[in-house]
């Protein structure tokens, strides 16, 4: 592995030899290293089962969000594929602190002041991904066309793919997609979100900082964001207080949290199975019964 990093630091023109290497954790999906390059610390990720977009997406992520000067992310040195095994690999700034009592309050804050920073239309050009998964995106006028039609609609037809959408389960979603403008606006917004913020895609840098990792940046309802983070937990309420102190949430949020929770638990289903039925069912079943 050490010459692999050793090539993919010659294709980004990062001078010098490695002088320790060490496995650390990266998530389900990718393998990733700590790389010490004289005094310079890099993170490191690979993946032998997709190609170079997969990162690339991330590295243009990050760069979205660093430059709306909100919120600190690691910076992208950038992307290669290894010329000998054809694995792609994304180097970025190894980040590493520890929380203090501000920490949880200044994700709130900055997080709030990004998702302040606004597109021109909903959505996203192109293909992302969501874990594994592809998503189909374009851009709209309509955050509601958006959400229903390329959010849910494209997990449903990934469910019909994977035989986790059927029978009841199918029809109540389908109802549900014909009824969503009674509890998604058209218009409430156009916010840069991160696009998967759970609380393993944040982290702490130096002084306390916090840091957004792993984006799946698209233009949306702020409060799409905020419903995912209350979904797994990992937020605290000094996050939560924090953030509406900046951008406060709507009187009909409530209403409408299951609906946005519910992409990513879709999102689950399709990736990891029957586990996250029942929270789906749940869902369906409180809007159309």
């Amino acid at each position: 592995m050490k010459d692999v990093l050793q090539r993919g630091m010659k294709q980004l023109n990062i001078p010098g030899e490695i002088k320790a290497v060490r496995p650390v954790s990266g998530g389900d999906i990718n393998e990733a290293f700590y790389v010490l390059v004289h005094d310079t610390a890099f993170f490191v990720k690979l993946n032998r089962a997709v190609t170079a977009e997969f990162f690339e997406l991330e590295a243009e992520g990050l760069r979205t969000i660093a430059a709306s000067r909100t919120i600190a992310v690691p910076k992208a040195y950038g992307v290669v594929t290894d010329s000998e095994t054809g694995i792609p690999m994304l180097w970025l700034e190894w980040i590493t602190g520890e929380r203090t009592e501000e920490t949880d309050a200044l994700l709130g804050e900055q997080l709030a002041r990004m998702h302040q920073a606004s597109g021109d239309q909903y959505g996203y050009d192109g293909t992302t991904y969501i874990g594994t998964l592809k998503q189909k995106n374009d851009k709209t006028n309509s955050w509601l066309e958006y959400y229903r039609d390329y959010r849910l609609a494209g997990q449903l037809k990934l469910g019909w793919e994977r035989n986790t959408i059927y029978g009841n389960r199918e029809k109540k979603l389908t109802t549900l997609l014909e009824r969503l403008h009674m509890w998604v606006p058209e218009n409430p917004g156009v916010h840069l979100l991160h696009g998967d913020l759970w609380g393993g895609n944040w982290m702490v840098g130096e002084k306390g900082r916090p840091y957004l990792i792993d984006p799946s940046i698209l233009y949306g309802d702020h409060e799409f964001e905020l419903a995912f983070t209350q979904l797994f937990g990992g937020f605290s309420d000094e996050f939560y207080d924090a953030y509406t102190s900046v951008f406060p949430l709507s009187d009909t949020y409530a209403d409408r949290e299951p609906i946005y929770q519910l992409y990513y638990l879709l999102v689950h289903l399709n990736m990891f199975g029957e586990g996250y039925g029942s929270s789906v069912d749940r869902i369906l079943a409180y809007y159309v019964g």
